[in-house]
């Protein structure tokens, strides 16, 4: 049996950027809340020929369907044609300039189904019909530009205050009731730079900040590590080859990532987005050559000298900083007689919290202090995702809530959607998660006051050598 989708809407957006979006069908799943994953399984740009894989929600069900882009006119037309076990689908999007920046697009769909009974089909067509009118109002919200940064709602607020339900949040739930999931404004001219990229949150955000239109500069260990991550990332958007730019470095010396920056900067005037993605949580006390604890040296300090060594160009481009923390981060303070946890029996996960809560405090200081250069920002939480380095590190943490983590995707939303969304220029200093504002300490004792931040400041810097002539990473 068979049934018709026919809708128009009109959204206040250029036709480039409408037929861009779309085209790239993988999209869909930021859109439509009846896909629950979309893939696009062709390397390269697209193209009349391009695959996209789809697991649709189906009634708490999850099924599969693949779609393919049978032909296309450039910001006029797409055809794509879609099969599944239980259906098939084409699917016709025409665009149109309506003027004033305004476009009008006419989705139709062709739904059959395909091994269900006769006599039941006619009570599933009203539900296939209701779900694909829901999708292209979905589109439509999409491509809407929102016109001010989101406000923290009540509920949001409390759950913060009651913890357990802000920490079921952190799963996978929290992201799929997000109201709106769409990454459609574009970056083309921007430059990015991101530590940690070559898995896990930094992968997934690279290839997104790449589809966008982004210029990347990819800054972790390992030349042949970055060099598949840079491939994969192409695969994923089919940008140009030398739209990705790869400095190799070792973040937990600082004096390698001085060297970094000194690359990046020979070769990249103005930097849009700083994202300090990359950490590590060793289970043992580990100390580096130059004498730092190694989960502070990673997730603390490199980030901090990132941000200074970078600001000259940061400056130049009226940046953004985006500061990758962790939710575990509630449950701890900051040790200021101890940043080096090297009293009492070394503990992991507490080290890696209180590296990431120095972080977060230290990004509401320089939110205060770099308002004067027009450079914004940010700290966010990823929720709790599956990604190799929770594997590694919390292995029975993985395996307990493996059905419900977040994939990469999800956690590194807000970081992509905090470095491209024009509407939050000129905002700085909040703590983010699912594009969010939100607290940053809800128990007792973990908050710093602001003569504690400034402290946790000035210790920093003189560890860094950022105050002073000491050398760098040997003054504790």
């Amino acid at each position: 049996m068979k049934a018709n989708l026919d809708e128009t809407i009109v959204v206040a957006r250029s036709l480039a950027d409408c037929f861009r979006y779309v085209k790239d069908f993988s999209t869909i799943e930021q859109w439509d809340p009846g896909v629950y994953r979309a893939e696009k399984i062709t390397s390269g740009p697209v193209h009349a020929g391009t695959e996209f894989a789809l697991l649709l929600n189906v009634a708490g069900a999850r099924l599969s369907m693949t779609y393919q882009l049978c032909s296309f006119v450039e910001n006029e037309q797409l055809v794509l044609e879609g099969e599944g076990r239980n259906l098939h689908a084409v699917d016709t999007i025409d665009f149109r300039d309506c003027g004033d920046g305004r476009t009008e697009i006419h989705y139709r769909a062709e739904l059959r189904l395909k091994g269900v009974p006769q006599i039941a089909s006619p009570a599933f067509m009203p539900v296939l019909r209701k779900v694909g009118s829901k999708a292209v109002g979905g589109l439509k919200t999409a491509l809407t530009l929102p016109a001010a940064a989101p406000t923290t709602g009540f509920n949001a607020a409390l759950k913060d205050r009651l913890v357990l339900p802000a920490a079921l949040d952190f799963t996978e739930r929290g992201y799929l009731a997000m109201p709106n999931k769409a990454l459609s404004q574009f970056m083309d001219g921007k430059t990015v730079v991101i530590t940690g990229p070559t898995s896990g949150l930094g992968l997934a955000a690279a290839k997104e900040f790449s589809r966008l239109g982004a210029s990347l500069v990819l800054v972790g260990r390992g030349e042949a590590r970055l060099g598949e991550a840079r491939q994969e990332i192409l695969a994923f958007s089919g940008a140009a080859e030398n739209s990705v730019d790869l400095v190799e470095a070792e973040l937990s010396l600082m004096a390698e990532v001085s060297r970094a920056c000194d690359e990046i900067l020979s070769r990249h005037k103005c930097i849009d987005v700083l994202v300090n993605n990359a950490g590590v949580l060793p289970l043992s006390r580990q100390v580096t050559a130059e004498g730092n604890e190694l989960t502070l040296a990673v997730n603390l300090l490199a980030p901090v000298l990132l941000m200074h060594r970078l600001l000259p160009a940061l400056k130049n481009a009226s940046g953004r900083v985006v500061n990758v923390a962790s939710g575990g981060m509630y449950l701890s303070g900051v040790a200021l007689g101890d940043m080096q946890f090297s009293k009492g029996a070394f503990d992991g996960t507490k080290a890696y919290a209180r590296a990431k809560r120095a972080l977060v405090s230290l990004t509401e200081c320089y939110a205060e202090d770099w308002q004067q250069f027009g450079v914004d920002c940010h700290s966010m939480h990823p929720g709790w995702a599956s990604t190799p380095g929770v594997a590694k590190s919390l292995p029975v943490f993985n395996k307990v809530l493996a059905r419900r983590l977040r994939d990469a995707r999800m956690g590194a939303d807000t970081v992509v959607w905090l470095a491209a969304s024009q509407e939050l220029a000129g905002l700085s200093g909040d703590f983010w998660f699912d594009r969010q504002v939100h607290t940053t300490a809800v128990v007792p004792g973990t908050a710093l006051s602001s003569g504690k931040s400034r402290a946790l400041k000035r210790w920093v810097n003189n560890v860094l050598g950022l105050e002073g002539n000491e050398p760098l990473g040997l003054t504790r």
